[in-house]
């Protein structure tokens, strides 16, 4: 597995969160826990910030995993949530000690991935560009980060599956109308 010194990272960044803060954790910390050289983790990572990024891309892109289509976007987003409070004090750590900025990226990224796939999915007999296909994802986008940053800023205290349902019920047959519009527009 060539990924395994950074899962050995990732593992030791999370059991070290428990106890300290992200802005108190040193690069000796992590590689004294690994059993690894300070050069070690320099070949995989640049700094702690970007072992915090790869984990949590990691961690959503194995949430997401055969969950990006029309039919199973609301799994993929209840996953999202569930890791999400899976790792609920590295996120609360991160969360205060990151810059919110990056935070956002780390779940725009995420979360372009699926609603991408599903634009994707829903443009098989729509002859949009890719451009038009690329805005409607962004805007779905900001609104999946903006609810679960709220969500997070709350302490991540309300039921995620009833946020997930609203999600669903707000969204229900929108992207397809959202393409059926810009499909009209260039059809013009």
């Amino acid at each position: 597995m060539p990924n395994t010194t950074k899962y050995a990272l990732e593992t030791s960044l999370k059991k070290l969160l428990l106890h300290k803060a992200l802005d108190k954790i040193t690069i000796q910390d992590l590689t004294a826990d690994c059993g690894i050289s300070r050069m070690t983790f320099y070949y995989h990572f640049k700094d702690i910030y970007d072992l915090v990024e790869w984990s949590c891309i990691e961690d959503g892109r194995k949430a997401l995993q055969g969950k990006k289509t029309y039919d199973t976007w609301q799994e993929g987003m209840l996953q999202i949530f569930e890791a999400v409070t899976e790792n609920k004090p590295f996120i609360m750590n991160v969360y205060r000690s990151v810059d919110r900025s990056k935070i956002e990226s780390y779940l725009y990224e995420l979360t372009y991935r699926l609603i991408a796939d599903v634009v994707e999915e829903k443009c098989t007999e729509a002859k949009l560009p890719q451009e038009d296909k690329a805005f409607i994802a962004e805007f779905y986008k900001y609104g999946f980060v903006g609810v679960m940053l709220d969500w997070i800023d709350r302490g991540m205290k309300d039921d995620y599956a009833v946020i997930v349902e609203k999600l669903s019920i707000t969204l229900h047959g929108n992207i397809a109308h959202s393409i059926h519009n810009f499909e009209k527009l260039s059809l013009g």
